[in-house]
Formats: structure tokens, sequence, C-alpha cells
């Protein structure tokens, strides 16, 4: 029973079972993946993906803040958030 909560606990945390956040932590580590070897390629060859490691970084926390919507706090949570992120840009 042990082992089994091990897998289950956390995704549960996210409202996820353990399949869907197998599948959705593949997927953000592809993404991460596929931009960290552009970024590289970027950091020889600046003229190619420009854009590409902002956008990931733009779309996975989009697909982060999507899916903490779906918990029952999350509204919450999501607005402080919001509030400390205008926070940090007015003093940077």
């Amino acid at each position: 029973m042990r082992i089994i909560r091990a897998f289950t606990d956390h995704p549960a945390t996210v409202g996820e079972s353990y399949l869907e956040h197998l599948r959705s932590a593949l997927g953000f580590s592809l993404t991460m993946i596929r931009s960290a070897i552009c970024c590289a390629v970027h950091a020889f060859v600046p003229f190619l993906f420009e854009k590409t490691g902002s956008s990931a970084i733009d779309d996975l926390h989009r697909r982060m803040v999507r899916q903490r919507s779906k918990l029952p706090s999350a509204p919450a949570a999501i607005g402080s958030q919001r509030d400390s992120d205008h926070g940090d840009r007015a003093t940077a």
C-alpha cells in the first residue's frame, strides 16, 4: 500500500491521476529537452531559434497554470501569484 501511495500522492496534489501526471511530466520534459537543444544551437548561431526558448517557457507556464486552475483552491493561489508577479516587475 505504501508503494502505491508513493506513486499517487504527488499527482493527486496537482489534480492528476498517476497516468495523467506521467503524460504531463513527459510532455514537459520533451519540451524542455527540445528547447535546450535549440538554445544550445542558438548560442553558437544566434540568428537561429531566436524565440524558441522564451516561447517554450511561456508555453510550459501556461500549461502549468491551466492544470492548477482545475484544483479546488486554485483561484486564490493563482490570483496571489499574479499579484506577486506584478510586484516583482514593478520593482525590477
